[in-house]
């Protein structure tokens, strides 16, 4: 069986290390630290896992540190993870029942859950490059937001790893990152300036984030992925500068790279509600419902495809006035998720005005 070193970075994360190694453990082969200037029990914690943790010195460029972790591996092949992600006991048995498989591949792509609600149940995913082939050809690019090109043999495996954040860490650091490339003249990828973009966006620096992801949507060279998750930001901030009606232009150039997402779907069903052209929106909310085709690999928001659109359906069809239409709307939406208080609130108006 193939045999696998699994390399991390690092950096004042005793709260949670023992728990992410705890779950990695048992399915690989060797485990390399590389700690960018712990002040906390971090390496005292990954030593009671491995005795190779190494220290390396922090220079803001994400790729060196984990390129750094990468050549310090023996094994055939490399795995990288946060140490706020955790494989969950169900998806160890997944990963077990593969791993006898591995030497077909060389890049294993995983799902990568990152967002939850209240309740645990995960509302964003998507597929990362998770386990490469030990070679010069698989080497991480980018000071930040770093990424693997998968190349070669690409095999998906359905064995996910959880990424749950105890803390948050500095907010505007890759922000900062950005900045100082920026202000060194550094050339940015089509990659950086997309993230940058979105950057840009979540510190409400609304029109400079307007002009950069209309940049990057210029370039040829994008993921058509990141290019539809970019209309769909340009939408978020036109409507935040209060330009509804380029908003919806956003969404609708997302359609010139693949079939229509449920996220673009329902955001055009939004732009009608609030104006109340329920009919139309109601076709936009269906359509979000009807968006069973997946592209692995793309960013999946399961809410999208189902508990956002059947509220607002309940929503716009109580506007018309059908409300056991919009009763059993909402009554679809609470099967998703039994917990909802807006779902409970819906149903006793109902109760309140239906016999």
């Amino acid at each position: 069986m193939a045999e696998i070193s699994l390399c991390m970075i690092v950096r004042d994360e005793e709260d949670v290390l023992r728990r992410c190694l705890e779950s990695a453990a048992p399915l690989v082969d060797e485990i390399i630290i590389a700690d960018t200037g712990s002040k906390d029990k971090t390496c005292e914690i990954a030593r009671e896992f491995t005795d190779q943790v190494y220290h390396f010195d922090w220079c803001d460029d994400f790729a060196a540190a984990r390129n750094f972790a990468f050549s310090k591996a023996s094994k055939p092949f490399c795995m990288w993870l946060d140490a706020d992600d955790v494989i969950l006991p169900e998806d160890q048995q997944k990963f077990l029942a593969r791993k006898g498989e591995l030497e077909q591949a060389d890049v294993v792509m995983m799902p990568y859950h990152t967002g939850f609600d209240e309740a645990g149940r995960v509302v964003y995913t998507f597929d990362r490059e998770r386990i490469v082939r030990s070679s010069p050809q698989y080497r991480w690019q980018g000071r930040i937001h770093e990424v693997i090109v998968p190349a070669g043999r690409i095999v998906l495996w359905e064995a996910a790893v959880t990424h749950k954040k105890l803390r948050v860490h500095d907010p505007d650091r890759n922000l900062r990152i950005f900045e100082a490339m920026r202000s060194a003249g550094e050339e940015f990828s089509a990659r950086d300036q997309y993230y940058y973009g979105r950057e840009l966006m979540f510190h409400h620096r609304i029109e400079e984030a307007k002009q950069v992801l209309e940049a990057f949507l210029s370039r040829p060279e994008g993921w058509v992925e990141n290019k539809i998750s970019a209309c769909q930001d340009l939408a978020r901030c036109h409507r935040e500068a209060g330009e509804p009606g380029l908003a919806m232009q956003a969404v609708c150039r997302a359609f010139l790279y693949d079939i229509p997402r449920p996220v673009g779907c329902c955001q055009l069903g939004d732009y009608f509600r609030e104006r109340g052209q329920y009919e139309n929106a109601i076709f936009w909310y269906h359509l979000a419902l009807s968006m069973k085709v997946k592209a692995r690999g793309s960013f999946e928001q399961p809410d999208y495809e189902g508990y956002i659109p059947y509220l607002q359906l309940c929503v716009c069809y109580d506007r018309l006035g059908r409300h056991e239409t919009a009763r059993r709307c909402n009554r679809l939406a609470w099967e998703l998720k039994p917990d909802s208080e807006i779902c409970a609130g819906n149903e006793a108006y109902f109760q309140s005005i239906l016999p």
